[in-house]
């Protein structure tokens, strides 16, 4: 069981603080009694709407009045944090103690999950090795406290995000997170999405509990889902060394961020400017709602703060040469083509941004041409002219009937949930 959690409602910002603090107190009962050098595992900016940020802070100022404290963001392969985005996100922490993690060189392999269990878990989907690298830092820091903090939230690739995700994927190597991510688009995306208990999440259990175990850690993970303002707020706050601290806040997670609804013909999805620069990221937006759109039907994304598609330039590079054509079209190519096989996670990401033909996908960029948008086989709108017409402080989330008579129903933040038929969400 978690060492303690607490849900509600709404936990405003100040019972979450004391909730941060009172972790604290319990990894010095529990752990390290007086700790001299602490590590902080938050999230990447592409999740800072959950708090993580500003708990780090909560977490670095308590400790660090005994310890040496670190913070590593787990950008996984990600583009790695500027000055400015440090200091939006985890505010007076200084710069100089948040390290950047680096999924090419920066890691060390200490294991594998063999390919017989991968095959295993996964039906026969998958039947490669997983290879288990992590960042060195973390391994040979001689931590005597490490804090890991994480959003529970619907995930195309795990089932449901953070927990142990924080070591594998965000402190993981290339060579992890390619044979990850392509294991999870070969089982699925619809199979995975919403399942607390996926066949990546059951290989990541096994290589925490293989390679991990002497770890002095705890994980902090919350759970948010909108109030009656339609404002996201924190409902759920778990604390804990174990694996029930992580399947208690999905199973919640599951209750308050699945949405069940009739198959759905003009869907309108907010990806925020501040958060989102790439496809890479933006296109939860089409992950989140891909089992829930109808036949023929068109997902708009709003996204202004869009300005190129992979996170790192080989990827967008991949992205541009091959497009979101679909899953039988990208693993015959996958099959053929050495850059595809190299950047295997690009591959599965391909897969995982396409509608399979069944619906289309219209991007409305801040920062990309027509030309880029409808290069890689999504359609295009103007920004300006879809913010005039889908004015987001104006729509409301679900239905909405426009002047002229259109229905659409709007996610402003899609990234914080997952919408489905209750069909499709029954298949997995």
């Amino acid at each position: 069981m978690p060492w303690f959690y607490e849900e509600g409602k709404a936990l405003g910002r100040e019972r979450v603080l004391e909730l941060v603090r009172q972790v604290a107190a319990e990894a010095r009962r529990r752990i390290a009694p007086n700790p001299k050098k602490a590590l902080l595992l938050p999230p990447d900016v592409t999740r800072a709407h959950c708090g993580a940020g500003w708990m780090a802070e909560e977490l670095y100022r308590v400790l660090s009045e005994t310890a040496d404290v670190h913070v590593m963001p787990t950008l996984g392969q990600h583009v790695p944090h500027t000055p400015e985005q440090n200091r939006w996100m985890f505010g007076s922490i200084p710069e100089e103690k948040i390290h950047v993690h680096d999924w090419r060189h920066g890691v060390k392999r200490i294991g594998e999950i063999p390919g017989d269990y991968v095959k295993a878990v996964s039906g026969g989907s998958a039947d490669w090795p997983i290879p288990i690298e992590l960042n060195r830092m973390l391994l040979e820091g001689e931590w005597d406290l490490i804090v890991n903090v994480g959003h529970i939230v619907p995930h195309e690739v795990m089932g449901f995000a953070s927990h142990n995700k924080n070591y594998f994927v965000g402190l993981g190597g290339k060579e992890s997170i390619c044979s990850a991510h392509m294991m999870s688009a070969c089982y699925g995306l619809e199979k995975s999405l919403g399942n607390v208990m996926t066949p990546l999440r059951q290989c990541y259990n096994k290589a925490e509990a293989e390679y991990l175990s002497h770890l002095p850690d705890v994980f902090i993970q919350v759970v948010m889902a909108p109030d009656d303002r339609d404002e996201l707020v924190h409902t759920g706050f778990y604390a804990g060394d174990d694996l029930d601290t992580y399947t208690m806040g999905a199973e919640a997670s599951r209750r308050q961020n699945i949405t069940i609804v009739e198959p759905l013909k003009r869907v309108v999805a907010l990806m925020q400017g501040d958060e989102f620069y790439s496809t890479w990221v933006a296109n939860k937006a089409v992950y989140r709602t891909r089992m829930a759109m109808a036949d023929g039907g068109e997902l708009l994304v709003l996204a202004p703060g869009l300005r190129r598609f992979g996170e790192q330039p080989e990827v967008d590079a991949l992205i541009r040469k091959y497009g979101y054509v679909g899953t039988e079209k990208v693993m015959a190519l996958w099959r053929e083509n050495e850059d595809l096989q190299d950047l295997a996670h690009g591959t599965a990401h391909l897969i995982h941004g396409s509608s399979e033909g069944r619906f289309s996908i219209t991007y409305a960029p801040g920062g990309l041409t027509e030309e880029e948008i409808r290069g890689v086989n999504y359609g295009y709108a103007d920004l300006d002219e879809a913010l005039a017409r889908y004015d987001p402080e104006k729509m409301k989330s679900g239905w909405n009937t426009m002047p002229d008579g259109e229905e659409v129903y709007f996610i402003g933040a899609p990234w914080a949930g997952l919408w489905s038929t209750q069909e499709k969400l029954c298949r997995g």
